[in-house]
């Protein structure tokens, strides 16, 4: 095997390794936008709970008492 066709293979092979990272981080990146709207639809959900039980403003926006 020659040089220039070692270098070739080892091209392509991280060519290929590139692209399915590639391809991994954008699946992430899709699920990780789903993962903070459903978080964002649960704080406001619970925020919503607190307020209905007669807490004037939501527990999670309420600065901790060592502040």
């Amino acid at each position: 095997m020659t040089d220039i066709t070692h270098l070739e293979e080892q091209i392509a092979h991280l060519t290929r390794t590139v692209d399915d990272l590639s391809d991994i981080i954008a699946r992430q990146e899709t699920e990780l936008a789903l993962a903070m709207r459903r978080l964002a639809m649960l704080m406001e959900r619970e925020a919503s709970r607190e307020f209905d039980a007669g807490g004037s403003v939501p527990l999670a926006d309420q600065r901790p008492p060592h502040w």
